[in-house]
């Protein structure tokens, strides 16, 4: 488990020592601490003060008569050096050789170390705003600014119909692969998608002004086309295609749509989809989002 020392760099005196650690010491032995009471008192565990023991890092200056370890506040000192020095990064060895090196000033080696940390925040910080635009990708679907989204796809749209979508869908598993997939796509990526379905609308008008029957091989190969173009944003199965079919009649704002490219269409294209559904061993009247 990771440690979580009781560190607090503003409280690191000019010598080094932590203020306010006299008065804590008063109410110790009047011999120094014992190893539990110095490892509860700077928040690290008992074996790490003997690791550090063993390796000369933290050696405490006097032991009790029955050999334990005593930490004087000196000792107790040097410890919090450990701490601020292992929390800028570096490892135990090279803190070992500032500590006991007298030619080392010590506040030269923080000022440069400080330096360092302001770096290291100023890289994190643009990483977080490199993850926050990430999530704000992934969390708009669409990487294309309101302008390129009526380019591309028409003046008939409306950026806020994706809001709409989230508001139904947002909770769903196939709303976050279209999240993702969505996020993944260039606005060159979108152009293909929105010639592809502007021709398969064109194709859907064609064949229901010109009676072709659901359930036939062309209006079956229309529902597989409509099937490929829903699985660019999800994976799209049949079953879910017979909801959809249902959802293009009764909901106004799908219904207006189809049935402005063709009269009925709307409801034609639902019966194209259960058709073809019942073709592939779906029953239309139980089918499911699944």
């Amino acid at each position: 488990m990771t440690e979580a020392p009781l560190l607090r760099l503003d409280r690191l005196g000019d010598t080094g020592t932590m203020k306010g650690d006299s008065a804590r010491f008063e109410s110790g032995p009047a011999d120094g601490l014992t190893v539990g009471r110095a490892a509860a008192l700077v928040g690290v565990s008992v074996r790490t003060l003997h690791h550090w023991d063993a390796i000369g890092l933290v050696r405490p200056g006097s032991r009790t008569g029955a050999g334990y370890r005593v930490y004087s506040h000196e000792d107790v000192a040097r410890i919090h050096k450990v701490l601020v020095y292992r929390e800028l990064g570096l490892d135990l060895t090279r803190i070992g050789q500032i500590l006991d090196d007298p030619e080392t000033a010590e506040r030269d080696q923080l000022r440069r170390q400080r330096v360092e940390l302001r770096a290291r925040i100023e890289r994190l910080e643009r990483m977080v705003g490199a993850v926050e635009r990430m999530l704000a990708a992934s969390e708009t679907g669409i990487r294309l600014s309101p302008e390129q989204q009526v380019e591309i796809f028409g003046n008939d749209w409306r950026p806020e119909w994706e809001d709409d979508a989230r508001q139904r869908w947002g909770e769903t598993a196939q709303w976050a692969q279209y999240s993702r997939r969505a996020a993944a796509l260039t606005p060159t990526d979108w152009e293909r998608v929105a010639a592809e379905t502007a021709d398969f609308e064109a194709d859907l008008a064609a064949a229901k002004r010109s009676g072709i029957a659901p359930g036939s091989a062309e209006a079956n190969a229309l529902a597989e086309r409509h099937r490929a173009l829903m699985s660019t944003y999800f994976d799209c199965t049949r079953s879910m295609q017979v909801c959809m079919g249902r959802m293009f009649v009764e909901d106004p704002g799908f219904a207006a749509h189809y049935d402005g490219l063709a009269s009925g269409l709307a409801r034609w294209l639902g019966e194209v989809l259960a058709a073809n559904a019942a073709a592939n061993g779906v029953d239309p009247e139980t089918a499911t989002w699944e």
